[in-house]
């Protein structure tokens, strides 16, 4: 079927539909990726998020059920340039397209991509529609125009768990990633903060010998204490971090408490409970890509990332807080650490799934953090 995108400043894009029909609306980003469509399409980071793939060719390797972040599909829509219909790959177990379909996900394909991106760039993040019911421009316009914006939008509320459950479960299969902690499992005990979290991450605590509770983005501080956790975790997950305010306030009442490790939101919230500031980037750092340097050891790390907003480093208080990562490509803050408290962040995905590995010393960081305590 033919389906439109439309941009809140007007632009428009027609091409050939995927996945499901019908109208969505959303932040209209790009991700840079080369690989890892699935992983992406799961990341709960994306909810309410229209996401547009700058690699030319999506779906050629198909899908599977080792590859999911979360249960389901998380974006709002998805945006490529070729779409391939029949996969070929000896792990697919289906085309993207029909696993799309059921879960209500709309794709378009055959537009620019490279045209949508740099708008993107130049412009900002914006709101978008993209709908195979009508392709009316200026009725979709008036849609988008009155769908939410993403700055105040609290997301974390809608893609977080109901109820908490535990994790011990790591990647055994042939692709997994070395070095795994085997010959103590469920030696840490650690409470996980579920914003948005992705199932590798859990894999990869879980390797490091943390035997995890996942529990709801909102659970009180004082139910996290009463579990006499060796640490806590702070996740990735998606929208406004200041919109957060339940989850400011309980992290604010654990600092100090456990050794805390946050990423990605969880890094955001952190620093929020901690009297700092964040703010909208804008277009945000999405792919697998993006040079990060450790300024404790000047090291290089090729980063996967999935953010919209940032952590103001000059809102944190020099004095009981080190900025430990800054992006090459921007500048902005990647991660710091507390001078005499035991907790650090960054605001990349480490565990990396798809994409490099070179920041997955950080969960050893984090055991080696937690024996110390």
């Amino acid at each position: 079927m033919k389906a439109k995108l439309v941009l809140e400043n007007g632009v428009e894009f027609t091409g050939e539909s995927f996945g499901a029909e019908g109208e969505t609306t959303g932040e209209v980003v790009f991700n840079t990726s080369l690989t890892g469509y699935q992983e992406i399409l799961t990341d709960p980071s994306y909810a309410g998020q229209i996401v547009t793939m700058t690699y030319p060719l999506i779906g050629n390797y198909g899908v599977n059920a080792e590859d999911l972040e979360s249960v389901r599909p998380q974006v709002a829509g998805f945006v490529v340039k070729e779409y391939s219909e029949f996969p070929s790959n000896f792990r697919s177990t289906g085309s993207l397209g029909d696993w799309l379909a059921p879960h209500s996900i709309i794709g378009i394909e055959g537009i620019d991509t490279r045209k949508l991106t740099k708008i993107i760039r130049t412009v900002g993040a914006m709101r978008g529609i993209l709908s195979t019911a009508d392709l009316t421009t200026a009725e979709l316009l008036a849609r988008v125009k009155r769908s939410p914006e993403m700055t105040g939008l609290d997301l974390a509320a809608k893609v977080t768990t109901h109820e908490p459950y535990h994790w011990n479960s790591i990647d055994r299969t042939p692709f997994a990633l070395q070095p795994q902690i085997t010959n103590d499992p469920g030696r840490y005990k650690v409470v996980v903060y579920d914003y948005g979290v992705k199932h590798n991450i859990l894999r990869r605590l879980a390797s490091y010998g943390c035997d995890l509770t996942v529990v709801p983005a909102s659970f009180p501080a004082e139910d996290v204490l009463a579990m006499k956790p060796d640490g806590i975790f702070l996740s990735n997950g998606p929208g406004d971090p200041a919109a957060v305010r339940y989850g400011i306030a309980n992290i604010g009442k654990l600092i100090g408490k456990r050794p805390m490790f946050g990423i990605c939101l969880g890094h955001q919230l952190l620093a929020l409970a901690l009297g700092g500031k964040t703010f909208k980037l804008k277009f945000g750092h999405r792919g697998a890509n993006h040079p990060v340097k450790n300024l404790r050891t000047g090291a290089i790390e090729i980063t996967s990332q999935n953010h919209g907003f940032a952590v103001d480093p000059n809102a944190l208080d020099p004095k009981s807080i080190e900025i430990t990562h800054v992006n090459l490509n921007d500048h902005t803050n990647e991660g710091f650490r507390h001078r005499t408290l035991p907790m650090f962040t960054v605001q990349y995905h480490p565990e990396a799934s798809p994409g490099p590995h070179d920041s997955d010393y950080l969960f050893a960081d984090f055991a080696t953090l937690m024996a110390s305590a």
